[in-house]
């Protein structure tokens, strides 16, 4: 169970780190997280959000732990949050074949 917990931990950390009330955009968060965060940093933080959404927890808890520590309006994005968070681990795959 610690296992489990450990990653919600560090998602929870990345996701509200990351996409806080004083960010211009998500966008940009994003590109600035990716640009400064180390290689080894990107691994962990791609590994840690896919054991999230291929945990066993339900789709609802899922996008409550995203919208609960992501200050983001996802109506306004048009995504819902796991959309979201996939396009993000997608995003960050890429950063790091461009390290």
């Amino acid at each position: 169970m610690d296992e489990i917990y450990d990653y919600i931990e560090e998602l929870e950390d990345f996701l509200g780190g990351t996409f806080h009330q004083d960010i211009s955009s998500p966008e940009q968060a994003l590109d600035e997280f990716i640009n400064e965060a180390s290689i080894g940093c990107l691994l962990s933080t791609i590994k840690d959000c896919e054991k999230f959404l291929n945990s066993n927890l339900t789709k609802q808890e899922k996008e409550n732990i995203i919208q609960n520590n992501a200050e983001i309006y996802f109506p306004a994005i048009e995504l819902t949050p796991l959309q979201w968070l996939n396009n993000l681990v997608e995003k960050m795959k890429e950063g790091v074949k461009t390290k």
